[in-house]
């Protein structure tokens, strides 16, 4: 089946309006989401370590992909809590393990990221400090 027409209120059909909402849904999640926060503090202090120690290009673009898998990862986390909110408004065990099961792929997403950072940052830094 097709759509035709607006699904939402607020939905516009134009490259600048689409674009628009994808903006306002990661703004939302970053005035609501206290881990998507850090999951940017981190991403910050990533890339200034990167450019500080050199990485190679293909470090640096391993780097970021990670971080913008993370972020995705809280966004999408953040999807799923609505819509469960939104189909479940009352207490739901089933409800609690989707929850959590959405949280557990970003923690898996996030510590798989530390992982290869720490591959890829611990001999740089320890070059960096002639150890």
């Amino acid at each position: 089946m097709i759509l035709k027409g607006k699904r939402y209120k607020h939905e516009e059909k134009t490259v600048y309006g689409t674009l628009r909402n994808a903006l306002n849904g990661i703004n939302y999640t970053f005035s609501t989401e206290i881990n998507f926060k850090i999951h940017i503090l981190i991403a910050f202090l990533v890339i200034i370590s990167a450019l500080i120690l050199e990485l190679s290009i293909y470090e640096l673009l391993l780097c970021v992909l990670l971080i913008g898998l993370v972020l995705a990862f809280e966004v999408m986390n953040t999807v799923v809590e609505m819509l469960v909110d939104m189909v479940m408004p009352k207490y739901s065990p089933l409800a609690g393990m989707i929850k959590d099961a959405s949280s557990g792929a970003v923690l898996l997403m996030a510590f798989t990221s530390a992982f290869i950072g720490l591959v890829i940052f611990v001999p740089k830094v320890l070059l960096y400090l002639g150890l």
